[in-house]
């Protein structure tokens, strides 16, 4: 399992492409029949990707995490972005579609991951964060999660959010998960951008084609940076620092958060006039 420290705003600024990348940028996750993991020291998320394709990949434990088992003192939640597979959790089994979801309370011993067809497979997703709370295990089809329209045409940023994980949708400790699809000619999201102190994001980006770019822009409002990022790679967000990014063509991201509330509208935007 890879470790990200934090990063001060103010020493970000001197960063330079390469650094920011390091420091940031969390690739190379998807790796056939192997789970990849990081450690960030930004709320102790846990941010990782399961791509099951001829074998089942069972969920191990780590050393950073100082822990009879992965999910002793944790909370997990994952969103399948490939093909069908399933998960098994504690001997119940819940089978995955593209765009599933299923939440992992503090407490569950053994869960293993498995795809339908190697040729198509499964790829989940996964954040796991600190937990003091039992919630349940909880899954949930992409058709029942709440959804919502936003953004327009004229603006290039049509795009549907969805929230699996929240205060008013599957119960968390102090997990919050979702995504964004974006409409077809659309290629910015999360505009206006904005920050929130009370809670740190992750950023992933998926259904994004082979040769095209998603352009992610964080730093503090008035001082911005931006990562170049490929499919199936996710991007940390500090609570110091915008989120928000463009692409060379649609795409769609799963945004994830931990930190002091579970309140989704908890933020402070920054007027698109003010970015700098």
């Amino acid at each position: 399992m890879k470790i990200i420290q934090a990063v001060h705003s103010d020493d970000f600024k001197t960063y330079q492409t390469d650094k920011i990348r390091e420091r940031f940028l969390l690739d190379g996750l998807k790796e056939r029949d192997q789970a990849n993991f990081v450690y960030s020291h930004y709320d102790r998320m846990v941010t990782g990707l399961i791509t099951p394709e001829k074998q089942t990949v069972a969920l191990g434990n780590y050393e950073i995490l100082r822990a009879e088992f992965f999910l002793e003192r944790r909370e997990m939640g994952i969103i399948n972005v490939g093909g069908e597979g399933s998960i098994t959790a504690d001997g119940e089994t819940y089978t995955m579609a593209k765009l599933d979801g299923l939440y992992l309370g503090k407490g569950v011993k053994e869960v293993s991951f498995a795809s339908k067809d190697a040729s198509h497979p499964a790829v989940f997703y996964i954040l796991s964060a600190p937990a003091h709370a039992v919630y349940p295990t909880t899954y949930v089809q992409n058709k029942e999660v709440f959804s919502a329209k936003l953004g327009a045409v004229e603006t290039a940023n049509e795009r549907t959010i969805m929230r699996y994980i929240h205060k008013d949708g599957i119960q968390s400790c102090q997990l919050v998960m979702g995504l964004t699809i974006l409409s077809t000619g659309s290629i910015w999201n999360t505009i206006p951008p904005h920050t929130h102190d009370r809670r740190m994001e992750v950023y992933f980006y998926f259904d994004v084609d082979d040769d095209h770019r998603v352009f992610h822009y964080m730093g503090e409002p008035q001082e911005t940076r931006h990562i170049i990022v490929a499919n199936h790679e996710a991007v940390l967000s500090p609570t110091w620092s915008i989120h928000a990014g463009s692409g060379t063509k649609n795409y769609s991201f799963i945004w994830g958060m931990a930190g002091e509330n579970l309140d989704y509208a908890d933020m402070d935007t920054i007027a698109v006039k003010d970015i700098k």
